[in-house]
């Protein structure tokens, strides 16, 4: 596993306050190919021949369910990095669906993808580009050797201005103190459990969405938030064009009334919306641009490959803490 350095400063400088979300420009400026495919495989994907089915989601796919925690990218201070849990989490589920629903959840860190990744960071990011980071650097660790802090390299939010958050082992997989003396230095881990991609890709359309989400597992895609901001509860028609916001779609369903509606889990914690989840019609809240990435392999108990790190991290040290 390799850790990406890379300065943000002068794609932060031109990030405009108040959208979550990099314009084309701001992404290649840091290296990010906008709607960039790894491959063609989303076009090789097909549907069933009699349809696709009226309801479908990943959170109940006949009975089980394949969706992972709901987060919030808000604690404990606010940080605008929903272009990274939008995309965590539908690897996430991804990774789930590939290992079965009756797993325990592994959820990739965000913590690492702000901390070295060149996607973004608090104050915004690019979905796709989080995928071709993680593609790139070999994989992204997971939650709970990197936790979430909602700080990044740039942000003075809270406590962020006193915290290290430079790319390093330390800030990629960690652990802190022992038992022996109820404190002590934080380690650098040289193993540690990761999830790696295959393939990624940009998808527009609610057809592709669709398709993708059938055949593959959640996505995830841009929204214009502003109306979302007091949501309670039922279907949003609203055809605000202000994409700021990435959010992960897990299916859609469809109402006698409004028609057909996606299914979406936000990143505002589940005291918001239902549970953490909003609906949307289709073709409402301009939520028709996404990205996808396909799980290429992990660390998990059914494939017997962890390194088994002591509590201390002491055979697990890496060389150096700063790369």
């Amino acid at each position: 596993m390799k850790f990406a350095v890379f300065s943000l400063a002068s794609v932060v400088s031109a990030n405009v306050r108040g959208s979550e979300l990099w314009t084309a420009e701001q992404e290649v400026a840091a290296g990010i190919v906008p709607d960039g495919n790894f491959s063609n495989s989303h076009e090789e994907l097909t549907v069933p021949v009699e349809g696709l089915p009226d309801a479908f989601s990943w959170c109940n796919k006949d009975g089980q369910n394949f969706c992972t925690m709901s987060r919030n990218q808000h604690i404990p201070q606010y940080c605008g990095s929903c272009w990274a849990h939008g995309a965590v989490s539908a690897l996430a589920d991804r990774l789930k669906i590939a290992r079965g629903a009756n797993t325990i959840d592994i959820n990739p860190s965000v913590q690492h993808v702000l901390n070295c990744g060149n996607a973004g960071s608090c104050y915004g990011g690019s979905g796709g580009g989080t995928y071709q980071w993680i593609k790139s650097n070999g994989g992204i660790s997971i939650e709970t050797s990197q936790p979430y802090l909602a700080c990044s390299s740039d942000s003075s939010e809270g406590f962020c201005s006193h915290v290290d958050l430079t790319c390093s082992a330390l800030n990629t997989a960690r652990t802190c103190g022992s038992f022996s003396g109820e404190s002590g230095p934080c380690t650098g881990l040289s193993h540690y459990p990761n999830i790696t991609i295959s393939d990624y890709g940009a998808i527009s359309g609610t057809d592709a969405m669709q398709k993708e989400i059938f055949n593959r597992g959640p996505i995830a895609c841009g929204v214009a938030a502003t109306p979302l901001l007091n949501y309670e509860s039922g279907i949003v028609v609203d055809h605000d064009t202000g994409v700021d916001h990435v959010v992960s779609v897990v299916g859609w369903g469809t109402d006698a009334q409004k028609g057909k509606y996606w299914t979406v889990r936000n990143s505002w914690g589940e005291f918001w919306g239902e549970f953490g989840y909003f609906r949307v019609a289709f073709n409402s809240l301009s939520m028709t641009r996404c990205n996808w990435a396909t799980v290429a392999d992990y660390t998990a108990p059914e494939k017997k490959n962890q390194f088994h790190c002591h509590e201390g991290g002491d055979n697990c040290k890496a060389s150096t803490s700063v790369v």
